[in-house]
């Protein structure tokens, strides 16, 4: 089911949490709403679910407009961060609420709601807890019947609130790999709220970058971690250093430090973004860049050693972050106190008051 959202728009008293916004999403798709807190995302997901009206604006799924539509009568499957499971349900009971709440002409015989629900139990691989009550289960197992019981009424879209905010991060890794097969297999349409940008660069077919109640960048996420169309976006994604200066002999300066221009690149002041895993570390400046920092802390996370630099001699609002593979600091370890080189091997360049980034390589 394809969901075509026209100018949306959405107030609460004085605050705007909603300007008029646009999405096309295709029937099939699972599509991620990606920003900050109060960017608009729940609002939006809320909207489409019929859980919130919307001041302007229309929306449809297909050929159906369904902007004035009560939820009971979109077709729509809601998950929530915090489960909304019933405790004085058992599993079963629950996955089956929304078959027995049906309208008598709608609902299934009890067999087949039975049949239903033991068909979801196996396919979330739960059928062995049906008679227990969500008391005696985990978080992850709570997950997956909220999905079961959301997907019990066949819904014609799946929506999901944050579905994997409260769990711990082997289980949200594990959650995030079912979801997607689960989608997958079914084929429904579905669109998730996060915050996490690693969940949404995951899951998502598209991912919406949201904020301040509008929409920044729609891409797949391989083309928006590439090019991010605008600074919020670049540092929403994370791990990015800015670098800021000013043009001065082919070279942008920033008190002590310096980076020479790459060929062809714009001899424009403006910030410079590169991201952690884009540099080189060395004892001494290189005729690139003369760009000191001090290893303020070694933090091994992974597969990589991540460093934390604070500039000497020059300024920068943030401290700087820097991922190197392992084998790379073992062959040239540095200790916390020390002060290293860094030299930008590829990054992103904002001239000042420019919206768009120009993409450069030494």
């Amino acid at each position: 089911m394809s969901i075509l959202i026209e100018h949306i728009s959405k107030t609460f008293g004085q605050f705007q949490a909603l300007s008029p916004l646009s999405l096309d999403i295709q029937e099939g798709e699972m599509i991620g709403l990606l920003g900050p807190s109060g960017s608009g995302k729940t609002t939006l997901l809320r909207i489409i679910a019929g859980l919130e009206g919307a001041d302007t604006g229309r929306i449809q799924f297909g050929d159906r407009d369904v902007t004035n539509l009560h939820v009971r009568d979109r077709r729509v499957g809601f998950v929530f961060q915090n489960y909304a499971l019933f405790r004085h349900m058992t599993v079963a009971d629950n996955v089956a609420f929304g078959l027995d709440v049906l309208p008598r002409k709608e609902r299934p015989s009890p067999s087949e709601i039975k049949k239903r629900v033991m068909h979801l139990l196996d396919m979330v691989q739960l059928a062995h807890l049906a008679n227990r009550f969500p008391s005696q289960l985990s978080g992850g197992q709570k997950q997956r019947i909220a999905l079961a019981r959301a997907l019990a009424t066949q819904p014609e879209v799946l929506l999901l609130d944050e579905p994997f905010g409260a769990l711990d991060a082997k289980v949200r890794k594990e959650l995030r790999r079912w979801l997607r097969g689960l989608h997958d297999e079914l084929g429904f349409t579905s669109v998730f709220v996060t915050h996490d940008q690693e969940e949404a660069l995951e899951l998502s077919d598209r991912v919406v970058v949201m904020s301040n109640g509008h929409i920044e960048q729609v891409d797949q996420p391989g083309a928006l971690y590439a090019s991010p169309n605008s600074r919020f976006v670049f540092d929403f994604l994370g791990n990015a250093n800015v670098f800021e200066g000013k043009i001065e002999n082919g070279q942008w300066r920033n008190e002590q430090a310096h980076i020479v221009l790459p060929k062809g690149a714009a001899q424009q002041n403006g910030q410079l973004y590169v991201r952690s895993h884009e540099f080189t570390v060395s004892e001494t400046a290189t005729d690139q860049a003369n760009l000191p920092l001090k290893v303020v802390a070694i933090n091994p996370i992974g597969a990589e050693v991540r460093l934390e630099l604070s500039p000497v001699g020059w300024h920068s609002k943030d401290i700087w972050e820097m991922d190197l593979p392992h084998k790379v600091f073992d062959k040239k370890p540095v200790e916390k106190g020390q002060t290293v080189f860094v030299t930008p091997k590829a990054g992103y360049f904002f001239a000042q008051d420019a919206k768009q980034a120009e993409p450069l390589h030494w």
